[in-house]
Parts: C-alpha cells; sequence; structure tokens
C-alpha cells in the first residue's frame, strides 16, 4: 500500500502520523458514547497509540494494513481517579479501560491558573502577604510546582505553589520580587488551600528586573542578514515524511514528549538503510541544591509531571526560526476532550554550519573545500519560567546530534539586604538571588543500527603500560567492552578514560569485516550532586547513570515511569533493569542522561542568554568511507 492509496483509505499516510484534529474528536466520541465519561472527566492526554515496530517494519516493507488506535489518560475530579483507555479509531470502539490505582497524571493546564486563584484568594496567604507589605493582589504570581514526595504531605492532588508579585504593573518581571519564606499547597481537586508555611518575613526585593526593549537602550549598529533560498529548500515534506539529502525520517509530536522522531534512515547507495526507530526526550527533571524552606523541594518533571508537549510555543518566522521554513502544528487534547492546535509548534529548515571538510595539497597549492549544511527540527517549550529549545540536527556525514538550548527566567529567591546566600548567587543589592540547580534530560533512543539486533560497546581509552612494547611511554589505545546485560550497561561518563558507547548491528558488517556502528558521544554530562537518600534521587533514579540500555518493550516509555507525579520514586528505569535483562544482540533501547549544571552568574539576570547541553551520534564503521565526498564544491561565485 502506498502512502497514497493508505490516506484515502484512512485518511492518514502512515501508521505513525499524529492524531488528527478529527481523530481527537472522534476518540472522545467514542469514549462518551460508550459511557465512560463522568460529568467531572478531564482529559490530561489523548494520542496516538503507536503500532508495535513490528507492525510498523511490516507496513514500510509491503504496507500490510495497522489498526488505528488511541490511547487516552483520563482524571475523575469527582474522586480523584486515574483511567487509562484505548480505543479503536478503525473500530469506533473501546477496546481497554482501566483504573490506575495510587497515582497521579500530569497537572493540567487549568490547574495552573485555578492554583493561581485558589491561592490569592485564600484569607491566610492574603494575611501572610499583607505582613510583607502586599496589600494589593491583583499583581501575586503564583507559580505552581509539583509537590514531590516526601512522606509529610496531605492527602489529595496536590501542588506546592511559590508567591511572586508584579510590582510595576502586568508587564512588570514578577521574578524580581520573590515572596520568600512563603509556601502554600493547594490540593487542586478540592479547589482550596490545605497548607500554608510561613518560615518567616524576608523583604521583598523592589529593584525592577525588566528586559523588554523600552527598559533598555537597544544597541542602533546591527545590519541585517538575509537568510534565502531563491530556488527553494533541499527538503521535501509528506505530510510527516520528511526527505532531506540522504535521510528520511517521519515528525511525531506528542503531548508528554513534544517532538518525535521516527523510522530515521540514511540513503547509502541501493540501501536505505535504518538508524533510528523512534528518538525521544522521555523525562526531564530540574533539582535545585538550596536547602532553605522556600528551594528544598523544588525539583520539577517537566515531562512526567507538566505534559512538556503541551507548553510548545507557537513558533514565530524570524524569531525562533531564520530562512525557509516549513512548520508542523501541534494537536493535542484539551481538559474537556476538544481538539487543541498549537500552530506552528515544530520548525523545519536548513542552515549553513561552516566548514564540512577542507584540504590544501601545498605541494600544489590547490585547495578542496565543501561547505557544511545542516537540517533542523526544533521546538519550543515554555514551563513557567524557564524556556527550553529541543533541536534535532541532522549532517551531511551521516551524524546526528541533539542539542536543548536554555534560556528564558531564572527561579528566584530573597534573603535579608546585607546577607549574601550560601546556595547560590546574589543578582542585586536588594537581596534577590537565584539558587544553584541542575537540568537533566534524559532521552530514549530505539536504535536498529542496519536492523533491530543490535549490541552495545562502552569505548575506553588506556594508557599502554611500560615495557618494550611502548619503549618511550607515548602508546595509548581503546578497548572495547560488551555491555551485555541491563545491569552491566548502567554506566558513567569518564573524563579519564575517554570514553563513549557504540551501538553495532549483529548482522552488518563494512569493508573491513567489523561491525556497523554509531556512536554516542557525550558532551555535556552532569552527576547529581543530592545525597543518595535524596528524594528526587530516589524519584528520579536515571540520574544515577548517564547510559542504561534495555531491550525493547512497548509500555517502557519514560526513564521515570508512567507517573512520577507525587510518585514515591523508584519506578522506571531502575525498576526494569533490576530484572538483568540481556541486551546483547537483540532489539536494544539506549538512554542516555545528559545536563546542565547551572551556577547561576550576574549575566544571567534578568533573561538569560541561551545555554547549551547535547549529544552527538556519529557513524562509527557505519559507512566504508566518508559520506561526505559527493557534497558539491560551493557553487556561490565566490570559492574557486
Amino acid at each position: 500500500m502506498t502512502a497514497t492509496e493508505q490516506r484515502a483509505t484512512t485518511g492518514v499516510a502512515h501508521p505513525l502520523d499524529p492524531l488528527s484534529a478529527e481523530e481527537i474528536s472522534a476518540a472522545v466520541a467514542v469514549l462518551r458514547d460508550a459511557g465512560r465519561l463522568g460529568p467531572q472527566c478531564r482529559f490530561v492526554s489523548l494520542v496516538l497509540h503507536e503500532p508495535p515496530k513490528a507492525d510498523v517494519l511490516a507496513f514500510d516493507a509491503d504496507g500490510t494494513a495497522v489498526s488505528r488506535e488511541a490511547a487516552a489518560v483520563v482524571l475523575d475530579r469527582a474522586d480523584g481517579r486515574t483511567y487509562e483507555a484505548i480505543l479503536s479509531l478503525t473500530d469506533a470502539a473501546v477496546t481497554r479501560w482501566e483504573h490506575v490505582p495510587g497515582v497521579q497524571p500530569q497537572v493540567l493546564m487549568e490547574e495552573f491558573f485555578a492554583c493561581e486563584e485558589i491561592v490569592k484568594a485564600d484569607p491566610q496567604v492574603q494575611d501572610a502577604l499583607r505582613a510583607r507589605g502586599i496589600t494589593e493582589f491583583d499583581g501575586v504570581m503564583v507559580d505552581p510546582w509539583s509537590a514531590g514526595h516526601y512522606g509529610d504531605e496531605e492527602e489529595g492532588r496536590l501542588v506546592r505553589a511559590l508567591i511572586w508579585v508584579k510590582i510595576g504593573g502586568p508587564d512588570d518581571n514578577g521574578y524580581a520580587h520573590p515572596v520568600e519564606n512563603l509556601v502554600v499547597y493547594v490540593d487542586t481537586l478540592a479547589s482550596r488551600v490545605v497548607r500554608l508555611e510561613d518560615h518567616g518575613v524576608v523583604p521583598v526585593p523592589q529593584e525592577p528586573g525588566n528586559y523588554t526593549p523600552d527598559a533598555h537602550e537597544q544597541r542602533t549598529d546591527l545590519k541585517p542578514i538575509s537568510i534565502t533560498q531563491p530556488e527553494g529548500t533541499s527538503f521535501q515534506v509528506d505530510g510527516y515524511e520528511v526527505r532531506w539529502q540522504k535521510w528520511r525520517f517521519r515528525v511525531g509530536f506528542t503531548p508528554r514528549e513534544g517532538l518525535v522522531l521516527h523510522t530515521v534512515r540514511y540513503q547509502d547507495g541501493e540501501r536505505e538503510r535504518p538508524v533510528l526507530h523512534r528518538a525521544s526526550l522521555s523525562e526531564m527533571v530540574v533539582p535545585y541544591g538550596d536547602p532553605a524552606p522556600t528551594h528544598r523541594r523544588k525539583n520539577a518533571f517537566d515531562v512526567g509531571e507538566y505534559n512538556i508537549g503541551t507548553l510548545a510555543n507557537p513558533l514565530e518566522l524570524g524569531c525562533d526560526c531564520l530562512g525557509e521554513i516549513h512548520y508542523f502544528d501541534g494537536v493535542v487534547v484539551d481538559g474537556d476532550g476538544n481538539p487543541l492546535t498549537i500552530p506552528n509548534a515544530v520548525c523545519l529548515h536548513e542552515e549553513d554550519y561552516g566548514l564540512l571538510w577542507k584540504h590544501t595539497d601545498f605541494r600544489t597549492e590547490k585547495t578542496e573545500v565543501r561547505r557544511s549544511r545542516r537540517l533542523v527540527i526544533s521546538f519550543v517549550a515554555t514551563v513557567g519560567n524557564y524556556e527550553y529549545g529541543f533541536f534535532w540536527y541532522l549532517y551531511q556525514d551521516g551524524t546526528v546530534e541533539f542539542e536543548v538550548k536554555l534560556t528564558g527566567i531564572m527561579s528566584t529567591g530573597a534573603v535579608p539586604p546585607g546577607t549574601t546566600p550560601t546556595h547560590g548567587q546574589l543578582l542585586n543589592a536588594d537581596g534577590l538571588y537565584a539558587p544553584i540547580h541542575q537540568h537533566v534530560f534524559n532521552m530514549r533512543l530505539d536504535f536498529d543500527v542496519d536492523g533491530t539486533a543490535n549490541s552495545v560497546y562502552e569505548i575506553d581509552t588506556e594508557t599502554d603500560p611500560p615495557g618494550p612494547d611502548n619503549p618511550i611511554g607515548n602508546g595509548f589505545r581503546t578497548r572495547a567492552t560488551l555491555l551485555g546485560t541491563e545491569r552491566a550497561a548502567q554506566r558513567r561518563v569518564s573524563l579519564d578514560r575517554a570514553r563513549f558507547w557504540t551501538v553495532v548491528s549483529s548482522t552488518a558488517r563494512n569493508a573491513v569485516g567489523e561491525p556497523t556502528g554509531y556512536a554516542l558521544k557525550p558532551h555535556g554530562t552532569v552527576v547529581p550532586f543530592v545525597r543518595p537518600d535524596a528524594s528526587v534521587l530516589h524519584r528520579a533514579g536515571f540520574m544515577a547513570h548517564h547510559l542504561w540500555v534495555t531491550p525493547y518493550a512497548e509500555d517502557e516509555r519514560y526513564a521515570a515511569g508512567d507517573y512520577p507525579n507525587q510518585h514515591s520514586g523508584g519506578d522506571g528505569l531502575p525498576r526494569w533493569t533490576t530484572a538483568d535483562r540481556p541486551v546483547q544482540d537483540t532489539d536494544v533501547v539506549v538512554w542516555y542522561t545528559f545536563g546542565s549544571h547551572h551556577v547561576a552568574r550576574l549575566e544571567d539576570w534578568p533573561v538569560m542568554p541561551v545555554q547549551y547541553v547535547g549529544f552527538t551520534l556519529q557513524p562509527s564503521g557505519f559507512f566504508d568511507r566518508s559520506p561526505a565526498l559527493d557534497v558539491p564544491p560551493p557553487a556561490n561565485g565566490h570559492c574557486g
């Protein structure tokens, strides 16, 4: 079945196409008609129930039909119960409806806004604000942080509300004016404050922290840069399928993960070779290192607690993306079950990336040079005070790179004037400061390097011992160690060993008889600095290792488990890998943990210039020689 035939019969071109707005409405109607939705049921998510990998591969091979299904998570506000549903869109039927006991799904957008109103209207909160000189509550700004799990929380669906205030009007940067030492717990189902902690009055910093053009004199010496492609782009888009240079892949989007790449393949001569079946952000956590009362429990799981895909920005040409752009909308569900379209949620474009390769033969004075071009697939999400840009890059030499761009506004606190904070950076003389913290990301990389049977090796560089084989002490070499089981594959980066990892085919060989492979090259790495018994480390156990490897399992998607919100911990990767399953010569999933260790700077205030972290997937024996030899010389008239 061709893509055109598939679209004609099902309305979609491929089994991995995200749900359309019409399919979301149809799925909700199926649930309503089945009598599953009570009057207070709210949709947390409604997404494509992705078919098993074998079904996708069969469809790609010969057009084998694949049933179209949706998966829903529903919160019943009447009793706090969470339900999971699988719906057949093909048959218009509910195939599974299950209560999931003892869990809290992600915080809904409507709960964000409701929390602020609940806190501002509470008499105890108002009294605490008046004690700090705040008598007008319209400018009060409330951020609902996830409550976590520490064993002393009230029962209920909780958020931990922290407070700032906009002193200079609605466009004022409220993060310049934190209300320190005031913590409010809100039960979003009961719609009330269940606990107020007041740890003592600290003066609210008054100095403005605005960052808009009217607040700062602007530079006048910037000349325009124009990015034009008068003959059009070098990529082609058919629905959600993208072809660029020798790459072919599919774009997906989910409310929990945001951008997903599917079936990433490279055309090598007559062969189209698989590299990745599915690549996505699995989880992220932001642990704060300040033990002060306001900040000690700050550790948001922005994927598993907040559905980061639903927080995607509608991207703007010339601002978020520059050049000739193709956009993909993100279609999600709102709490009522209505489809909600995020326009321009994903940006696709090409950009020049400097040198690809060059050599000058100094004897003949002849030079060959090629410029690098890369394809960029990205989305940007705003999570309260922070912005995260998630960028996939594909290169002409077969390299794949993932990069997170961190910007936005730091989550601030206050100390009494004249005090130096011990766990953060003072930002002005008015007592404003930013605590030390980390941003830790985990990626789920379902590799299919030249097929589904793969193995993972750890590559260390070692110094040769002294002796006759190393007479002047200069010898060093690499050593490859097979990671044969899940526990053996729980690894950390080692700078002392220049460590990286390779995912190799169990069957394919290159020109020198070695397995074809891709190397995972670490860039930004962090290690946890919280104590081993800290709640956040137990709940985000994936932080303990940079590398994890598991055998492919359809239901193992999220590194901290399906429901990290208010969960006691130990779920996800730590639980799955206790089985110590073999991961040699099988369909492997690699989970990579990396991040940013953010020691705040004065230069990060009032809005943070972008910081970059990420990693690279680099062909390592995948090709028999450089795949970039056929990139033509520059033809712009300036390079001979």
